[in-house]
């Protein structure tokens, strides 16, 4: 896996550009941006969920989420080149492993939630709280996406040696 990441990122052409004088500081500008976009709209939304902001309905929120999703794209896209150009500071640490289960995590409940709530959500009068299963949903969602924060800036902590992971 280590060896198939590095070619990748060798032969994508993003090893050079992260290894450049200002590649680093673009993706990582970039990755912030993206995240600024997913809280804003995101973390928004699932606070209106837990009962904050009852004067913002819903729907009007929900009109947000695209820039959400923008935004997930772009972390995804800037994580996958962080990953490229430098793997074996990222599939040994566990502040990265635990960064990608609270993101498959965040997704099975993004899931979920539009499978079993949206509907009844959407249809919520302003003023009045959600079913506690929607709330439910929104506390998991902001609760990953606070976790996935904190493992991200906890990833420049936790560099090798590989032999303080004791489940890698």
């Amino acid at each position: 896996m280590l060896e198939t990441l590095q070619q990748l990122g060798l032969n994508s052409g993003v090893y050079t550009f992260m290894h450049s004088a200002w590649g680093w500081p673009i993706a990582e500008s970039l990755h912030f941006i993206g995240l600024s976009m997913l809280l804003g709209t995101v973390g928004v939304f699932d606070l209106r969920l837990l009962g904050l902001g009852k004067g913002l309905a819903y729907a009007d929120l929900h009109r947000l989420v695209p820039f959400g999703i923008a935004g997930y794209c772009l972390n995804a896209t800037t994580g996958l080149m962080f990953l490229l150009s430098a793997p074996d500071q990222y599939l040994f640490n566990p502040a990265f492993q635990i960064k990608l289960l609270l993101m498959l995590l965040a997704g099975i409940n993004v899931l979920v939630f539009y499978r079993t709530s949206m509907a009844l959500v959407r249809t919520t009068a302003q003023s009045d709280n959600v079913v506690p299963r929607a709330r439910l949903m929104g506390l998991v969602s902001l609760l990953s996406w606070c976790g996935i924060i904190i493992c991200g800036r906890l990833i420049t902590y936790f560099r090798p040696p590989y032999h303080w992971c004791w489940w890698c």
